[in-house]
């Protein structure tokens, strides 16, 4: 039965990110979360487990994506490379600060996130584009800010980073692309950090660091061979109203996370 929760979850995500091009940690941490206490998983470390798995099996699909977007010339690699020193540094410290915190400020964090991005889906707030992408050491502090607040959700920046770049008057499709390329960073600083982290911590048998290696082989086998069937749809489905959907699914988790807190 744990096996069959694991690979729904990641069939889940897989559908998720093929349809509406989500990223699947907003799904995964939520249904790991739950899994997990279900069962009867250390209380102190069950959302650090999560989040440690779920960018873990991000850098497996985020190599899937990266490769459709590159053969498409979606990706601007020059602001991969110029995002990517502060993606690192961002998402190895918060990896570090979230091994500092209690799973109950975790959740309340990641609830909070999943209602940030209801909202946004929601009410269709874009960004209107009006500058250019900033210098340096700028574009290196946005870079860290999305590192650190991906570490602490455990996604792959996307709900972020796209909306920056087209506030940077870059377009939509390469700022999707461009986002899937910062995902692989994200994801195997994300995945190394809450792996180290994790390593002086007792925790559950086959667990690598925060990384718990059966839940990550059945999300990534799942997730590999679903994606494809949720681009599909996408091309069947009124997109739209998806997405107003799946926006209620984040605020039925996010309260549903809040709750186990009582």
């Amino acid at each position: 039965m744990t096996v069959l929760l694991y690979l729904a979850t990641g069939a889940c995500a897989g559908v998720l990110a093929g349809l509406l091009g989500v990223g699947g940690g907003l799904v995964i941490v939520p249904m790991l979360t739950f899994i997990f206490t279900s069962q009867g998983l250390p209380t102190a470390h069950i959302l650090h487990l999560a989040l440690g798995t779920s960018l873990a099996s991000i850098l497996f699909t985020s190599a899937s994506s990266i490769r459709a977007h590159h053969g498409r010339d979606a990706v601007n690699w020059q602001t991969v490379r110029r995002i990517t020193p502060g993606i690192l540094i961002g998402t190895l410290a918060g990896t570090w600060v979230a091994a500092q915190l209690s799973t109950g400020f975790l959740k309340v964090f990641f609830a909070g996130f999943q209602y940030f991005v209801a909202i946004q889906l929601l009410l269709d707030i874009k960004p209107t584009p009006h500058r250019q992408l900033p210098g340096d050491m700028a574009i290196f502090g946005v870079g860290s800010l999305i590192g650190v607040i991906s570490s602490l959700v455990g996604i792959g920046g996307g709900t972020m980073s796209v909306p920056f770049m087209i506030w940077c008057n870059t377009p939509l499709r390469t700022a999707i692309g461009t986002s899937a390329a910062i995902g692989f960073p994200i994801a195997l600083a994300g995945a190394a950090g809450y792996v180290i982290n994790g390593l002086s911590t007792h925790l559950p048998d086959h667990s690598l660091g925060f990384v718990h290696l059966p839940a990550l082989a059945g999300i990534v086998t799942a997730s590999m061979l679903t994606a494809p069937f949720g681009a599909r749809l996408a091309h069947s489905l009124p997109i739209g109203g998806l997405k107003k959907a799946f926006a209620l699914l984040l605020l039925v988790m996010g309260t549903k996370m809040l709750l186990s807190l009582m």
